[in-house]
């Protein structure tokens, strides 16, 4: 999935660009470390994007809808909303990557497709769309936990769940990150992370 040998919807581009930037390598946890490494990666991946055309200059800002601390979300049309992040969760661009192909490995409906990149205030963000989800009902947390319980994650704090067996942590799936249409749950923004035990199974 992470590395291109298996189908990810949406995930050419993406599994391209992480593996141009892999190194084999994690970032160090230390945060001054890690800060001076995500400048670098995001230097090279303004060079992999320059080369590649993937530069977007034609957002109609005007369709702003909403933002979170990681994103910005734009109304495209009926169908689709476009999402501005600049991966300040991750420690790295690749680890943002990551999270892009586990959501749509996992949430097959609601595929992000990395569309490029844009800058603002000089600080680079990834454009992904994603299909627009119209809400008919609250979103029931013990329904979301039912459903992740059932495909082995386990809730470990608050909105926050782990699969301990394959080493995968999901996190901040409060109710308007799920959304619910028609009795059916779409998990619209998800942040997960990849632990040690992940790596140790490749």
């Amino acid at each position: 999935m992470l590395s291109g040998k298996s189908q990810v919807r949406f995930g050419t581009v993406i599994q391209a660009i992480t593996s141009y930037l892999s190194n084999g390598t994690q970032a160090s946890t230390t945060t001054e470390v890690e800060k001076s490494f995500k400048e670098q990666e995001t230097k090279v991946l303004e060079s992999y994007i320059t080369a590649n055309h993937l530069w977007i200059n034609n957002i109609d800002f005007s369709q702003y809808v909403s933002e979170g601390a990681e994103q910005k979300v734009y109304l495209k049309d009926s169908e689709y909303v476009l999402k501005l992040n600049d991966a300040i969760y991750y420690s790295s661009w690749r680890d943002y990557l990551f999270n892009l192909l586990l959501h749509n490995f996992f949430f097959a409906d609601t595929a992000y497709e990395l569309k490029g990149f844009t800058k603002d205030n000089n600080v680079l963000y990834a454009v992904v769309q994603q299909n627009y989800v119209s809400v008919t009902s609250v979103t029931d947390l013990n329904k979301v936990k039912s459903f992740l319980t059932a495909n082995g994650f386990y809730n470990n704090r608050n909105n926050d769940y782990i699969n301990k067996e394959i080493g995968i942590i999901l996190e901040d799936l409060h109710d308007e990150n799920v959304l619910t249409q028609n009795d059916i749950l779409y998990f619209i923004d998800t942040v997960f992370y990849l632990t040690d035990e992940f790596w140790k199974g490749i």
